[in-house]
């Protein structure tokens, strides 16, 4: 081996001494580090491979391994064996120098190998056994493709019941002697023109036929009294400019002969869809939507203008909303005022049904549960869009703020018997609902500034479930 500075000088002390003062990996002759030594150089002959292989072996260690299965070379590594049993019984002074040249033969093996490793990491990889070991396997029974289902299957299934239409029918495609053999709701007859010189559309109601008698409350069985149906009419979608004919009293075959105008440019009636709902009044309770007829303007030829019968189609809304009441809020800190405008309403529910409807409105102020003052509007004659205006104020100071509540009801005025109640919101401590909390907070978060927001009614049984103000009031 050319690694000699292992070696002991002598065999006493001294070379003892001398091998712990020299520095185990220095040559002895050049006084360098072995692996700078040109005389230390091994040849790669004399390479001493020891230590665990890597999972690949590299290809110049695989030419020194076929070298190595010579028949002169196994016979020379025969004649070491006995040379190697011969002297089984090495002194401390051999085992460490062995153990020393050992050593470095491994750091030069293991550098040699980083000289040759190859750029991809070395991956030991296993061939992966699907089969179970031993006798008993398991077997794998081939895939079967499914069989397609009979025809009477799908006979089976209710295309109403998918249908993107929540009430399942497509009315779009169905005429109108059908519609009225599937619902038998009956027929509208209306026409509609438009003025090109005024700018007005015109539309008038004519008459209505085959109307179905109304329901009982239970709704098992018909009743043998009639309707008293009346139409209302809207430009879609925002509903502008409502209109309602008069009631007819206990006819299922009403004769309105009524003519109504929109004011608006003859391009924006064009894009607009009217409905007509024909719906039944009742005095002690919310009236009931019989059926609708949606005519979109785009269709007709407005200038020329026609007629047309129209069956009723059922209406996903089977109660007439009560109506809106636009209100203004503005409360005072220094001065301790609360400030209530009552700007306007639109389609209440009609409570007359000669004359229409005779509307005002009941401001009443609630502090806890205890109610501390009244005051109400003037009465607007024979309209359901009634414009107020008017503007009431209350003393509530800064500390009490936090517990008031107004209650807003709206009234049919009736000379005979007591007034016709249309609808109720209460805003403030005990709101009725996320709208009238909303408008109650920016009043808080806004003072000296007036608030306004519109208001859908709600039913007096519905206020009372919600607000315990609203129980405090009449």
């Amino acid at each position: 081996m050319a690694y000699t500075q292992l070696e002991p000088i002598n065999e006493g002390l001294l070379a003892r001494l001398a091998d712990c003062l020299w520095c185990r990996w220095t040559c002895r002759s050049c006084l360098l580090w072995c692996w700078e030594c040109p005389c230390c150089s091994p040849s790669d002959e004399e390479v001493e491979i020891l230590g665990p292989f890597p999972a690949q072996t590299p290809s110049w260690l695989m030419n020194e391994c076929n070298s190595e299965k010579d028949p002169d070379s196994g016979l020379a590594s025969e004649d070491t064996v006995p040379s190697l049993a011969q002297d089984s019984v090495p002194s401390p002074r051999r085992c460490s120098s062995e153990m020393s040249r050992s050593t470095f033969s491994m750091a030069r093996q293991l550098s040699s190998l980083d000289s040759h490793k190859p750029s991809s990491p070395l991956m030991d990889v296993k061939p992966i056994e699907f089969w179970a070991m031993g006798p008993r396997k398991e077997v794998i029974q081939p895939l079967r493709r499914p069989q397609p289902p009979p025809d009477e299957y799908f006979h089976k299934l209710e295309p109403r019941l998918y249908s993107l239409n929540s009430s399942g029918d497509d009315v779009d495609s169905l005429t109108d002697d059908e519609i009225l053999l599937r619902y038998q709701l009956g027929m509208l007859h209306f026409s509609t023109q438009y003025d090109l010189i005024n700018g007005l559309l015109g539309v008038r109601v004519i008459e209505a036929r085959d109307l179905p008698p109304p329901l009982t409350c239970d709704g098992a069985r018909q009743d043998m009294a009639h309707s008293n149906p009346y139409v209302k009419m809207s430009l879609l979608p925002d509903h502008k400019n409502s209109r309602q004919t008069g009631v007819k009293r206990k006819t299922q075959n009403p004769v309105f002969e009524e003519r109504f105008t929109f004011d608006m440019p003859f391009l924006e009636a064009q894009r607009r869809t009217l409905l007509l709902s024909v719906v039944d009044f009742d005095k002690f309770s919310r009236h009931c939507v019989i059926g609708k007829v949606a005519l979109p303007l785009s269709d007709v030829d407005l200038v020329k203008g026609g007629h047309w019968w129209k069956a009723l189609v059922p209406s996903s809304q089977n109660e007439v909303e009560l109506g809106e009441l636009l209100l203004s809020l503005t409360y005072l800190p220094s001065a301790g005022r609360l400030n209530v405008d009552i700007i306007r309403a639109k389609q209440l529910l009609q409570t007359d049904m000669c004359q229409g409807s005779d509307p005002f409105v009941k401001v009443q102020l609630v502090t806890g549960l205890k109610l501390v003052k009244t005051k109400k509007t003037s009465c607007m004659r024979a309209t359901i869009d009634p414009f107020y205006n008017e503007s009431f104020s209350f003393r509530v100071p800064h500390e009490d703020l936090s517990e008031v509540s107004l209650v807003f009801s709206v009234y049919g005025h009736n000379m005979k018997s007591s007034n016709d109640f249309v609808g109720r919101i209460v805003i403030g401590q005990f709101s009725t609902g996320p709208p009238e909390t909303s408008h109650w907070r920016r009043l808080l978060a806004s003072q000296r500034t007036p608030v306004e927001q519109w208001h859908s009614l709600r039913s007096r049984a519905e206020c009372d479930r919600v607000s315990p103000a609203s129980l405090e009031v009449t």
